[in-house]
């Protein structure tokens, strides 16, 4: 028989928030260590580098009320008062991803004020390109130890 203190809350491995580059459009200036300015390279331009985004992992019970927020019920045609349940996995996604993001922060005013938006998954839809923004929902999906992309999942389903 297996000693069951290894699943005990406290012995249990912490997961650690992952960087990860969203957008090479992103950048900061990247400093000289000896003389604290900024480096310039051989053509006489500022030296910068992409911004790492921070991305942490949810709790299951996270995860399946963002997944509720995200069903509804709708009628089953042809069949009176009876419904079944969708998910809108976009908005499911989207929803994820924001909850996920430590950094930047998404809920902060002023840089959703910059994009002209509110809400931060609104903003993080109109921050990233659409490449950029699909690949963010699958390190997104990985972080949170999703073996599949939701949308692998959704093709294998219908196959």
């Amino acid at each position: 028989m297996s000693n069951l203190s290894a699943f005990l809350s406290q012995n249990a491995l912490q997961d650690e928030n992952i960087r990860y580059v969203a957008s090479k459009r992103f950048v900061e200036p990247v400093i000289d260590g000896e003389t604290g300015e900024q480096k310039i390279d051989k053509e006489g331009r500022p030296v910068t580098k992409p911004i790492e985004w921070e991305i942490c992992c949810i709790t299951s019970e996270e995860d399946e009320a963002i997944r509720k927020s995200c069903t509804r019920k709708v009628p089953i045609p042809g069949k009176r008062n009876q419904f079944t349940q969708e998910t809108d996995y976009n908005k499911y996604l989207g929803k994820l991803a924001a909850r996920c993001t430590v950094y930047p922060n998404l809920n902060d005013a002023e840089l959703q004020n910059s994009y002209g938006v509110m809400g931060n998954d609104a903003l993080l839809k109109k921050m990233l390109k659409p490449g950029e923004y699909a690949d963010y929902l699958a390190k997104i999906q990985e972080v949170n130890g999703f073996e599949m992309t939701m949308e692998e999942m959704v093709d294998e389903a219908k196959n």
